[in-house]
């Protein structure tokens, strides 16, 4: 990667070794099945996103991922983009950032480079992942999330070429 007038130029050659390093089953795209969180005291919320979230997840060939996750249950903005309060609560209720990613055998670290949240960019949220037939299972550290620490789950599901 070399840097012109102030521009990042990445070499054609280091992004092919990232496409060769990306492993084939985590490419693809993934929609999400369900989301759960869990307290360190152990108590569990089914619907941390709301009832029925829907959520969509590509990791490409080339070492980048999207991610989008919507809270079920979202209102419909009023007339000219809605009111300061509606505005709030659609930037409260959708998550998407996109950026890098690697894969290790139990984790998946996603570097964040333009994030709806932008606390988010430039911070890498690591994941532990687990395979199991057509879908992946991601989870959090222990994170603070409305003033309580807990680990959120996330299952998706492989899309086909159809979906």
């Amino acid at each position: 990667m070399t840097s012109v007038d102030d521009k990042t130029v990445v070499d054609k050659n280091e992004v092919n070794k990232n496409a060769i390093k990306t492993p084939d089953k985590l490419v693809g795209s993934w929609k999400l099945v369900s989301a759960s969180s869990t307290t360190r005291d152990g108590e569990r919320n089914e619907t941390p996103y709301g009832p029925d979230p829907v959520g969509f997840l590509t990791y490409g060939l080339d070492g980048r991922v999207t991610a989008l996750i919507s809270n079920g249950g979202r209102k419909v903005l009023s007339v000219g983009g809605g009111q300061p309060e509606e505005q709030a609560e659609a930037f409260r209720t959708f998550l998407a950032y996109a950026g890098r990613y690697t894969l290790t055998d139990d984790k998946v670290i996603h570097f964040v480079e333009i994030s709806s949240i932008q606390n988010y960019v430039g911070k890498e949220l690591v994941r532990n992942i687990r395979f199991q037939n057509n879908q992946i299972t991601l989870v959090t550290p222990p994170t603070r999330i409305n003033g309580k620490i807990q680990t959120v789950e996330l299952i998706w599901q492989r899309l086909g070429t159809s979906s």
